[in-house]
């Protein structure tokens, strides 16, 4: 490989919230960020920025817009206008943005469950009624879109649905004939989609991505999509996301509320994230490599070594999702911290019904991934 994902790099100097929130003693496989250098790329577009070393209040350049409008045509199949893109600080403040946009007090927002879980405080962020829709289970415990039970949630009072795709935990990637499902239940009902697309470019080799918007007119007119280079070439900490909006009555409302309500992005997370767009894509292709063969790496294992735990393949993003109902412990991620040294995201953080589970991150080097795995098997063999 041209990158070495196998590098070992000490982030406990580096003001990591995943590194230093817990013990030196722990191994994190808990946050959302990965454990890899940034594409040279990056760093190197970055570098040039700092050495100019004045860094005032910056305007949005055509080419941060051209890059994401390229990369969505070339790596997913959709084509955009630059004037549909809108550059937000993150993904969690255009939930946000879209609730206050579309939606007015006492109207309902719908999720589904598991769900990450910022997406639990829009509807209360923004007045609204929560509705959980549940994903259903498959015999061998992947998640599953139920059509019926979908359109039956709902109601006349929602306004706004809140899709995850890629979906975080589970790591589904939602098949074109789901996608349909869901949309047109939306366009029936006069339902806006709200599509969260973050790990869009982490998808394995035995499914493909599809923006939801990019499955016709009528579909984009009603959907905001939220997308960012951050989860996939590690630059969370800068700040940076995009809004696609091709609607242009949904897109000034859009803008006019984050006008009122959220600042500019970051100066030097725009440069990343139009580095990454334009640059990164080979570092990408051997990172996704990688991450499937660590993805591999877990599931096997859990099937094979850590007795009462089960885990569905996921087919996206570097997180793993695993049922620990048969272990009989009563909280699992407390007892892999106490007993494993290991820290996992805790399944209440992504609703009341997953206490049994804990999110797993494989984002890291598969020595690191290797260790945190045998330890939770040495804790369970012991328990």
């Amino acid at each position: 490989m041209k990158y070495n994902f196998d590098q070992l790099i000490n982030r406990r100097e580096s003001d990591s919230i995943k590194w230093n929130l817990y013990e030196d003693d722990i191994l994190p496989l808990w946050v959302a960020d990965t454990d890899f250098l940034s594409p040279p790329a990056v760093v190197s577009s970055l570098q040039e920025r700092i050495n100019h070393g004045i860094f005032g209040y910056s305007i949005i350049q055509d080419t941060t817009k051209q890059a994401i409008q390229q990369w969505l045509l070339k790596r997913h199949d959709w084509k955009i206008n630059t004037d549909d893109i809108i550059l937000i600080p993150g993904v969690v403040q255009g939930f946000n943005v879209t609730a206050k946009a579309y939606s007015n007090p006492g109207d309902s927002l719908l999720i589904q469950t598991p769900a990450y879980h910022p997406f639990f405080h829009v509807a209360n962020n923004s007045n609204t009624n929560l509705i959980i829709s549940p994903l259903s289970q498959n015999s061998n415990g992947s998640y599953k879109v139920n059509k019926d039970y979908f359109q039956s949630s709902l109601t006349p009072e929602t306004r706004i649905f809140m899709l995850c795709n890629p979906q975080n935990p589970t790591g589904r990637t939602f098949s074109k004939l789901e996608l349909k499902g869901m949309a047109g239940a939306c366009l029936k009902h006069n339902v806006i989609i709200c599509s969260d697309e973050i790990h869009s470019d982490l998808v394995f080799t035995e499914t493909k991505h599809i923006p939801i918007a990019s499955l016709s007119k009528d579909i984009s007119a009603i959907t905001i999509t939220l997308l960012s280079a951050s989860k996939t070439f590690n630059i969370a900490g800068l700040k940076t996301s995009a809004a696609v909006i091709t609607n242009p009555l949904l897109r000034d409302q859009f803008v006019q509320t984050m006008n009122r309500s959220v600042g500019g992005v970051n100066l030097l997370g725009e440069i990343a994230l139009r580095a990454a767009f334009e640059n990164g894509a080979d570092w990408l292709d051997e990172l996704l490599s990688y991450l499937e063969a660590n993805r591999n790496l877990l599931f096997d294992f859990v099937q094979a070594e850590l007795p009462g735990v089960q885990m569905s393949k996921p087919e996206s993003t570097y997180l793993g999702w695993l049922d620990c109902k048969e272990t009989g412990l009563e909280n699992p991620s407390k007892f892999f911290i106490d007993q494993a040294r290991v820290a996992l995201n805790e399944g209440l953080w992504f609703g009341e019904k997953y206490s049994s589970f804990v999110r797993l991150n494989f984002g890291c080097p598969k020595e690191r991934l290797y260790t945190g795995l045998e330890r939770m098997k040495t804790a369970l063999l012991q328990k």
